[in-house]
């Protein structure tokens, strides 16, 4: 044993070779001084992650918009358009009355305003992601209780959980997708997000129609409600999980506004109950709600109007353009407005054009072709600026934090007053054919009066709160 530990401690005093000595496998080699010894080459390359810098991606922001263009589809193709059709599918094969499925198809709008109301409140808790998928789920569960309802208690059960899946896919969520992304191009971005509603008019409408009569109410509605659930939940995990922070972006996708630019007026927070003595919210609300009960109410009956002096087949073209003339108006106004220019008179200047249009069908008296097309033209220009306004308004009139319960509580009020507009509509309808364009046009004007009135408030609160954080 001594003799080892003698032989141990000479090799190691010993004096190394003038070379470097191999490594050994898994060990570092033994780096010395000196010219005469130079490094072995490395073994062990460390690993570099090559990243790519998150700002240097492409905006996501208008992939966002086309999601939520998607969204809306879904929403207003099944949650708005669907009801009518609804409506029929239900009396055919119950043999219910008319009346009786009428007031389910309000109590679906106005359950889901009460939903749409508390819709910032339950995004802040729950997050835009799960509430749309929750959306997408509860609209086809609802459908498929319409159609398998064979009580009137089980018909109005199910317009409780349509309209809840109505609230959470319709105007108030498509703000809440878009808005994080857009500041100055907001409009622009919103009216393409809010075109998905016309598309999903265009499409869903006769869609439903076609499907009944193939499948029947109960396989139609499955069959959408299944792929709408699918659809929404892919998008909504896929574009609305995170904002433009997390990909290094901001909103618009520039640098950042130059210096001295201001993007929106800056006015104080309005929390609680501040909000609804507010005269601008008051006005932008009233004068919303007076728009979408003209419009939903002569909508509502333009295609049995049609048929009379241009046949069924016809009506239904008709009604097409009037939604083809609603994306082209949307789309138009939204990228002017983003350049600049007053919202509430671009609003007003939207109701006086559907006045003409209101004016335009009474004139024909119901006869005139020409004016009738004249009429489909200018009633649907302004047809989808109703919608897509509100938000456009309430971002340059209300501070950030205001804003998406402003559009909640604006979408909620309108939804609550246009879900009587066809059976208003329809009386007037009944008493005087000439009544029903003539109060479409009075309640346009008064709209346009209404929103214009909040014009002078908006001015004086974002110059007040100016002047008080200089």
């Amino acid at each position: 044993m001594a003799a080892v530990s003698a032989i141990a401690a000479v090799v190691t005093m010993a004096e190394p070779p003038s070379y470097p000595r191999k490594p050994r496998p898994n060990r570092s080699p033994r780096l010395r001084c000196g010219p005469q010894h130079r490094p072995p080459p490395c073994r062990r390359v460390p690993r570099i992650m090559e990243t790519r810098d998150m700002a240097d991606l492409p905006f996501r922001g208008w992939r966002v918009a086309w999601a939520a263009f998607i969204v809306a589809a879904f929403g207003w193709g099944v949650g708005f358009y669907g009801p009518p059709v609804f409506l029929f599918a239900v009396q055919e094969s119950r043999g219910w009355s008319i009346a009786l499925v009428s007031a389910a198809v309000t109590s679906h709008f106005l359950l889901g305003a009460v939903v749409v109301a508390n819709l910032p409140k339950i995004h802040a808790r729950f997050g835009l992601v799960l509430i749309t998928r929750l959306g997408g789920c509860l609209a086809g569960l609802g459908v498929l209780g319409w159609a398998l309802a064979a009580e009137p208690w089980q018909l109005f059960a199910a317009t409780l959980v349509s309209g809840a899946g109505w609230a959470m896919t319709g105007g108030a969520a498509i703000n809440a997708m878009v808005s994080p992304w857009f500041q100055r191009l907001r409009p622009a971005a919103l009216g393409t997000a809010y075109n998905g509603a016309s598309i999903g008019g265009v499409v869903f409408s006769p869609l439903w129609v076609a499907l009944i009569g193939l499948l029947g109410f109960s396989g139609a509605a499955a069959l959408i409600g299944v792929a709408m659930a699918m659809a929404l939940w892919w998008i909504a995990g896929r574009y609305f999980a995170k904002g433009p922070a997390a990909f290094g972006q901001v909103p618009d996708g520039e640098a950042g506004p130059p210096p001295g630019a201001r993007i929106e007026p800056i006015h104080a927070a309005l929390p609680g109950r501040a909000l609804w003595g507010n005269r601008r919210f008051a006005t932008l609300a009233l004068a919303t709600s007076l728009g979408l009960f003209a419009q939903i109410g002569l909508i509502a009956h333009l295609v049995s109007l049609l048929a009379g002096p241009v046949g069924a087949q016809n009506a239904g073209f008709g009604a097409g353009l009037a939604t083809v003339c609603a994306v082209i108006g949307r789309t138009g106004l939204g990228w002017l407005l983003s350049k600049g220019g007053d919202r509430r008179v671009a609003a007003a200047a939207n109701s006086l054009v559907q006045v003409a249009g209101s004016l335009a069908f009474l004139a024909s008296g119901g006869t005139d072709v020409p004016l009738l097309l004249l009429g489909i033209v200018l009633f649907g220009l302004g047809l989808g600026n109703a919608t897509s306004l509100a938000p456009m308004i309430a971002q340059r009139d209300f501070s950030a934090a205001d804003t998406g319960r402003v559009v909640a509580l604006v979408t909620a009020c309108s939804q609550a007053a246009y879900a009587f507009a066809p059976a208003a509509f329809g009386l007037l309808r009944g008493v005087e054919p000439g009544w029903f364009f003539g109060a479409a046009a009075l309640i346009q004007v008064a709209a346009a009066v209404v929103i214009l009135a909040g014009r002078r408030a908006s001015y004086a609160s974002a110059s007040l709160t100016s002047g008080k954080t200089r």
